[in-house]
């Protein structure tokens, strides 16, 4: 009966055994599915990381190109102001020639 027993461990064994390196077989080619999925997720998270990073540097990029529009918006309504004030300087110094050719007669 010890052979018996002995021999129906040493089964035992050998089945588990299988079926222990069938798994691990099973898990090793999972591993390199998993492996490449990793991979892939780290290179799409770098990706993902270098386009947010483009995006807020274009969104700086916005932000200051507005700015820049607003301050030249300003300069311009204030080149206006200065335009209308030469004009009218021109016009007074029309009016003024009048009056000293005037007053030289």
């Amino acid at each position: 009966m010890a052979s018996a027993t002995s021999s129906s461990a040493r089964h035992l064994f050998d089945e588990s055994k299988k079926r222990l390196c069938a798994r691990v077989g099973v898990n090793v080619n999972n591993l390199g599915s998993v492996a490449r999925q990793v991979v892939r997720g780290s290179k799409s998270n770098e990706i993902m990381h270098q386009t947010l990073k483009n995006f807020t540097q274009v969104d700086v990029v916005s932000d200051y190109s507005h700015q820049n529009l607003q301050k030249m918006t300003l300069i311009l309504q204030h080149v206006g102001y200065q335009y209308d004030v030469m004009q009218d300087s021109v016009n007074h110094l029309d009016y003024l020639k009048e009056q000293v050719t005037a007053m030289e007669r």
